[in-house]
């Protein structure tokens, strides 16, 4: 069975016209664009689409916006450390037309594993969205725990996967192996993306997948043919890829920003507190296009 998101997920950026304002326009003609040029699915407003710094009536507007204009599956970025916010975050966004929500693990507040098991039942709870529990410790300082998650996909029907940024693939091979059938694991880091395939995950939330989602789908294809070599060969490819993506002078989603305008797709710069591009970032988003795609 495919996957039920599809295997190649963008994290799309959110575009801002010049006056730093959402630009709805320009995030329908992105998203299309990225559906046509090989996503099978798009996450809104996370942390490559800025969720942190727009209003909720601004996600909700894109929510719509976008899932109004592609027939792929959207996937609503409603999670925050705010458990009632993001419970009424995601009702909200369940009458949006999307087919589901991507909840982070709360962060700053560092809360035990039973108050992280908590959040996550009551924002999941609030909606009969599919959820996805978003693991990415390296940002909210706290990791959602082995029995947690197993739990939660054995008790709320409404958790359905997880998308796994937590750079652990031994314990991504334990989840996959103790969670119930069903319950579908995407990478989520573009570096670890084949060898989480390896252990059982089912695609890629991504953020390369704005110029690479062609590369990915091949390599996915590829691996799960048993075309392990050419896989690896891909995997090889998108190596600049995956270091061009985030850095200490221009953490993600700038690069992401730089390289979709390096393509002539209007997303504007980032919102402070990330700001503008350093000066270069396209051109070398142009020489990483160029070397991906060369011969």
């Amino acid at each position: 069975m495919p996957p039920r998101f599809g295997a190649v997920i963008t994290a799309m950026v959110t575009p801002f016209a010049p006056d730093g304002s959402l630009d709805l326009d320009a995030a329908v003609a992105l998203a299309r664009w990225l559906v046509e040029h090989g996503s099978d699915g798009l996450v809104l407003a996370g942390t490559t689409g800025e969720g942190p710094v727009l209003t909720d009536d601004e996600k909700l507007d894109l929510f719509r916006a976008v899932a109004e204009a592609v027939t792929a599956p959207v996937l609503a970025g409603t999670g925050s450390n705010h458990t009632a916010h993001s419970a009424e975050l995601t009702r909200r966004a369940a009458g949006c037309g999307v087919a589901g929500a991507l909840v982070v693990c709360p962060y700053y507040n560092r809360p035990s594993q039973a108050g992280i098991e908590a959040h996550l039942r009551a924002v999941a709870e609030a909606s009969d969205l599919p959820v996805l529990v978003y693991d990415i410790p390296v940002r909210t300082g706290r990791k959602v725990s082995h029995d947690v998650l197993v739990r939660l996909a054995q008790d709320v029907r409404q958790v359905v996967g997880v998308k796994d940024a937590a750079g652990d693939p031994a314990g991504t091979a334990r989840l996959i192996a103790d969670a119930p059938d069903g319950f579908e694991v995407y990478c989520g880091d573009d570096g670890l993306t084949l060898p989480l395939l390896s252990v059982g995950a089912v695609g890629v939330i991504s953020v390369e997948a704005h110029w690479a989602g062609p590369h990915l789908a091949e390599m996915i294809a590829s691996y799960a043919k048993g075309d392990v070599a050419h896989a690896r060969d891909v995997n090889q490819r998108l190596i600049p890829s995956h270091r061009f993506q985030s850095g200490d002078e221009a953490p993600n989603p700038i690069p992401a920003k730089a390289m979709m305008r390096a393509l002539g797709l209007a997303v504007g710069q980032c919102r402070l507190p990330l700001g503008p591009a350093p000066e270069g970032l396209e051109a070398r988003a142009q020489d990483v296009y160029a070397a991906l795609n060369r011969g």
